[in-house]
């Protein structure tokens, strides 16, 4: 992890570059599979899922026997712990329902706005090295929250054609009944334009490597919405003296252990507290199954050393991380001048990993630097905002000459005569 000293403001831009690749080939080599998968749906996914997956599968969609299985493989201790997180993440969505508010501009002019569920979403889940079934929480509870119709969930099966239990325990306890044994870019296609089993949705969600993302960007581009760009899992640390070392140290491998494309910045006024974490994380990082791709993050990673707090927030807002953790005396005064950040985590005890599970919020965040204009996943991710109007003849009196001049002024006057007929009309 390299340590950058008091660098000034013209370099920040450099210093907090991303890992990049190139992507030249890989968007030709997903194009490829999606362009397939379009042309011939369900053959298609199952030459991909033997190609990519090393499994032939004759049945694709997880049965009742399936779920009852995997509920009884999963210790009662998990199952506590996947209810618990649930019950959290479900009182915090719930809360972000909003009631119809009635607005009448003038009299006899009432507007209002209305949420509506997407009807079909389509959650992909990851179930690799890291079978992400908290993801599935994260996605499936603000979906059941909102009213989506028909939610469908994508995982990739292991090579004797099973679904991680945890996985399947996660979407059971949901409600999620459909779930597909599909990985990778023919997940997205499938969910995309639909095949002979695998029904097409209008909204995709859920994280996934660097195809995954590539698929999810290109189906978007052909009207298919996404939930957000995504890029590699990052985490931003700010302290002080009053930061504890050991704490801050786990909390950068928690994410550097994401991938060996993963980032994590650590930025502080205090160089003894750099120093400190530095050779804690190098003592933690002995220790993990997953050093070798935390290793490779910590290459990509950078500690900063500035001289103020206002300079560390600036530094931090044109970073924009996905994760934000303010491990400092003033903690909440500071996090109020955090204007881009996925999400931010307050005091020594508010690791990251309490969001990424059960605290209640989501942690399907924005990355790559979106946080400067994206929020992360929440219950407006699974709704749409229809706005209705309703005009009495008292209300297009009080707002038709406006109309009228307003649509002279812009040549449109077919919109300047269907006020005019209004006005004049005895009806």
């Amino acid at each position: 992890m390299e340590t950058i000293k008091y660098p000034n403001k013209e370099t920040w831009k450099d210093i907090l570059k991303r890992p990049t690749i190139d992507t030249t080939s890989l968007e030709a080599t997903v194009q490829s599979v999606l362009l397939d998968i379009k042309a011939n749906g369900q053959s298609a996914v199952k030459k991909y899922t033997l190609q990519f997956d090393k499994v032939d599968l004759e049945n694709i969609l997880v049965s009742n026997d399936e779920f009852s299985v995997a509920e009884k493989s999963i210790t009662t201790e998990l199952k506590q712990a996947i209810e618990l997180a649930k019950s959290n993440i479900e009182t915090f969505h719930s809360a972000q329902k909003e009631e119809v508010k009635i607005i009448e501009t003038m009299p006899g002019v009432k507007c209002w706005r209305k949420s509506i569920a997407i009807q079909k979403v389509g959650l992909y889940i990851p179930g690799g090295t890291a079978p992400l079934f908290s993801t599935i929480l994260m996605l499936g509870v603000p979906a059941k929250l909102a009213g989506c119709g028909e939610i469908i969930l994508c995982t990739p099966p292991n090579s004797n054609g099973n679904v991680n239990p945890a996985i399947l325990y996660a979407a059971q306890l949901i409600g999620i009944t459909k779930v597909f044994k599909v990985g990778g870019v023919q997940a997205i296609g499938a969910m995309a334009y639909g095949t002979e089993i695998i029904p097409q949705v209008y909204k995709i969600f859920g994280p996934g490597n660097q195809y995954v993302t590539c698929a999810k960007q290109l189906v978007n581009k052909q009207g298919v919405a996404i939930d957000m760009p995504a890029g590699p899992s990052e985490v931003a640390v700010l302290v002080d003296d009053t930061c504890v070392p050991e704490f801050v140290a786990a909390d950068l491998l928690s994410q550097a252990e994401h991938g060996s494309d993963s980032q994590v910045i650590l930025v502080s006024t205090n160089e003894d507290a750099i120093q400190n974490i530095q050779t804690e994380l190098i003592k933690q990082l002995a220790l993990l199954p997953r050093k070798e791709f935390a290793t490779k993050a910590l290459e990509n990673s950078k500690a900063i050393l500035v001289k103020t707090n206002t300079e560390a927030i600036d530094l931090l807002n044109e970073y924009a991380p996905e994760h934000l953790i303010i491990a400092c005396a003033n903690d909440e005064q500071l996090a109020e001048q955090v204007v881009n950040a996925g999400s931010v985590f307050l005091g020594n005890y508010s690791c990251e990993s309490a969001g990424d599970y059960a605290s209640g919020t989501n942690h399907t965040l924005p990355t790559n630097g979106y946080a400067k204009a994206y929020s992360g996943v929440s219950l407006d991710s699974f709704v749409k905002k229809i706005t209705y109007q309703k005009l009495s003849k008292e209300g297009i009196n009080n707002i038709g000459p406006a109309i009228e001049l307003m649509a002279e002024a812009e040549g449109l006057q077919a919109h300047k005569n269907a006020v005019t007929l209004r006005l004049k009309s005895n009806l």
